[in-house]
């Protein structure tokens, strides 16, 4: 059991940049308005009617963590803010808990609460990012604690951590367009088709899955954006009855917290930004700078296959194993199990979802291992986890949500002949990622739905705001730490120099910086870096 909460807890700390890539973008998620209200009616504003709820912990580790009570409620919001004028702002109905109807979303939260708990500080809201990622999942695996990679002692005692599925995200109205068969057809794809008729069919893909959400649900598709999500947090602040925010969000989870920041600068109490995206960047400096993070962390994956090789099966040459596997995947693909061949689209988010944490490097290089010797089911369970993909096939929303709120926020969408002109570019400077990058451009190209764009400046009048960086970052290098800090203009740049995808609590160091600033608002000094353990 701590195996696999442990292995949970980082799997949902890194989920958060989910790459759009062969086609396979993130689809919407449509709220159903004709779900009943919560059993006891409509409550009012700023009153959340939290019900015991340990069913959700069991369901996905089995138990609850020691100690800790879970309970759970939703908070129906506006479905367009600007409609209704924004939380606080004047004529606004403001949020409601346990109401629901056409004109709103319904949104999840669970709450965990230490029994230990001691001068409560208030309420600290988690977003794991994606988009597309679960909070209230998120927040059930870090109340863990330390010992299953989980939130310390210091923090848990003084917070109760809640976590919400933003607006489109499983349990919240959630959004559901792209077909089981489409995504396979989608991670299955080559992650470089080189031919015109290749690319061309890519090109028809995204296209099926475009006309599929909008044939759902329309203009509502721009309703699915980041700054509809940022009001919906104040919303939920407002309904747990926190006078000011305390917030930690992972990768576009700090994409979320900035656009609050800026939005409700004075309803920041703390907030840390772990795993920064740039805001300022637009889908193809995005793309690229993904293509050139994933290769640092691919080419140290193969460093430390030919410095231990006693752990690294595919050692000495890696990157020939993992190349070698590509070329096969395309010409004489093994089967799996469940029939599935592993085309060179399955191998390559196999190893995607083994450069997120530096733990998942002897993963990946068994799977390659064993894939030589034609078994893939190592392949399909990195690939599996990476796409959120069960055994029967079936796919959770992650990716009609993640395309459905990328989409949303994107104005400049780059077209079908820019994708296919930065894909043979790519292929020079990034050779295994830059190609998948370009061609995952694909994915906004043809949605048929207007864009929302998020705000991109200051945050005057919010509080310090931590902005934790990691070096060796793949999803979201660590240039974009000090952009995004920057950009606020009340950022604090926390460097942790190690591997992997964000940061928070992953070592001693970086975790006292971060509880020192969560607890008692205190800011560690300017230019603070962690050593690697």
């Amino acid at each position: 059991m701590a195996r696999t909460v442990r292995s949970r807890v980082a799997a949902v700390a890194v989920a958060a940049a989910v790459l759009l890539t062969t086609g396979c973008t993130l689809p919407p998620f449509a709220p159903n308005a004709d779900r009943e209200a919560t059993p006891g009616g409509r409550q009012p504003a700023g009153a959340a009617a939290w019900r015991p709820c340990p069913e959700v912990p069991r369901e996905l580790v089995g138990r609850a963590a020691p100690n800790m009570a879970y309970d759970c409620t939703t908070v129906a919001v506006p479905r367009d803010w600007a409609v209704a004028g924004g939380p606080g702002a004047a004529g606004s109905p403001g949020p409601t808990v346990g109401a629901s109807g056409a004109d709103t979303f319904e949104i999840a939260l669970i709450r965990a609460r230490s029994s230990k708990q001691t001068d409560r500080i208030g309420s600290l809201l988690v977003n794991p990012g994606g988009p597309g990622g679960s909070g209230v999942d998120t927040a059930v695996y870090l109340s863990f604690g330390p010992a299953f990679g989980g939130l310390p002692d210091e923090v848990t005692r003084r917070f109760d951590i809640v976590g919400f599925d933003p607006r489109g995200v499983k349990r919240s109205s959630p959004v559901k367009c792209i077909s089981n068969a489409d995504l396979d057809a989608s991670f299955g794809y080559d992650p470089d088709p080189d031919t015109a008729a290749e690319f061309d069919g890519l090109v028809r893909l995204n296209e099926r899955i475009g006309k599929a959400c909008g044939d759902k649900y329309g203009d509502q598709l721009r309703l699915f954006s980041t700054e509809q999500a940022a009001r919906d947090i104040d919303a939920i602040r407002s309904a747990v009855g926190d006078e000011k925010l305390t917030y930690l969000g992972y990768s576009y989870g700090t994409l979320l917290g900035a656009t609050y920041a800026q939005l409700f600068p004075r309803n920041v109490r703390a907030m840390v930004l772990d795993g920064a995206v740039d805001p300022k960047q637009d889908a193809v400096a995005g793309s690229e700078g993904q293509a050139k993070g994933f290769e640092t962390a691919f080419r140290n994956f193969t460093e430390w296959c030919a410095a231990t090789p006693g752990k690294c099966p595919i050692a000495p040459d890696a990157r020939a194993a993992v190349t070698d596997a590509l070329a096969k995947g395309r010409t004489s693909p093994a089967r799996g199990a469940d029939g599935r061949e592993a085309t060179a689209g399955w191998i390559f988010f196999a190893v995607v979802s083994s450069l997120y944490t530096e733990t998942g490097w002897q993963e990946l290089a068994k799977a390659i291992k064993e894939l030589e010797g034609g078994d893939p089911a190592g392949v399909f369970e990195l690939a599996d986890r990476y796409a959120d993909r069960d055994s029967n096939g079936e796919y959770s929303n992650q990716f009609d949500a993640s395309m459905t709120v990328n989409c949303a926020d994107q104005e400049q969408r780059p077209d079908r002949e820019q994708a296919r002109t930065l894909q043979e570019q790519w292929r020079q400077k990034y050779p295994l990622f830059g190609p998948p990058l370009a061609t995952g451009l694909l994915s906004c190209a043809s949605w048929p739905a207007p864009a929302d764009p998020y705000p991109t400046g200051r945050a005057d009048g919010s509080a310090p705001i931590l902005v934790v960086g990691t070096t060796g970052d793949p999803a979201t290098p660590y240039e974009q730490t000090q952009k995004l800090a920057d950009m606020l203009g009340v950022g604090r740049v926390l460097t942790w120099e190690g591997e992997g995808h964000t940061a928070y609590p992953q070592t001693s160091c970086v975790s006292a910086a971060v509880n020192a600033y969560l607890v008692d608002l205190t800011l560690p000094p300017a230019g603070k870096r962690c050593p690697p353990a």
